[in-house]
């Protein structure tokens, strides 16, 4: 996409940063040691991100401040939604897994989906800390980002919460399912 493609408009950026201002207010627990000016400032300056995003946001993942990196200055957000984003559900793992179907193809993939909107898939070790911030994926699940080794031999992984606890578990990268997407980090 083109950089004029990747800017908010102003009265966007203004909307999109009162909406994360208020989840970032009401979630105190997912980054108590945080002050809001400051994941602001560093929001701002990054146009591209912003728009990253207000993506994460149109899609249904809720994101939120989860964690900084004191060594980079980055502020890492994730999708918060309850669920897997509604609007990236339905998705096979990556291209190579789309382009293997023969028939009932989704749209895209979860890997072309996250580059498009250029955030990333979670790791197992990042769901597992995500889901130490709340209950995730307690009727949906979420495509991880998955070792090369796995991809190799065709397969792909993902993460949910059944019975209070936090499973990650693998299936045909191929596959898909309404109640599967991806929630997406950000580093700004």
């Amino acid at each position: 996409m083109a950089n004029e493609k990747r800017v908010l408009p102003p009265e966007q950026q203004d909307e999109l940063l009162g909406i994360l201002k208020e989840r970032f207010a009401k979630n105190m627990n997912r980054h108590p040691s945080l002050e809001w000016a400051k994941v602001q400032t560093q929001v701002e300056v990054n146009a591209d991100k912003l728009w990253s995003l207000n993506e994460m946001e149109r899609t249904g993942g809720e994101p939120d401040v989860v964690g900084h990196n004191e060594n980079t200055g980055e502020y890492i957000f994730c999708d918060c939604s309850v669920e897997s984003p509604k609007g990236r559900r339905n998705v096979c793992y990556d291209r190579e897994a789309l382009e293997a179907r023969k028939e009932h193809k989704p749209q895209t993939s979860a890997i072309d989906m996250a580059v498009d909107m250029g955030i990333e898939l979670l790791t197992v070790e990042q769901y597992k800390d995500l889901q130490e911030l709340g209950k995730f994926d307690a009727k949906t699940s979420s495509w991880l980002k998955t070792p090369a080794h796995i991809r190799k031999l065709g397969g792909a992984i993902f993460g949910d919460r059944r019975y209070d606890t936090v499973f990650v578990y693998h299936n045909g990268a191929e596959s898909y399912y309404g109640v599967r997407g991806f929630r997406g980090l950000l580093r700004v």
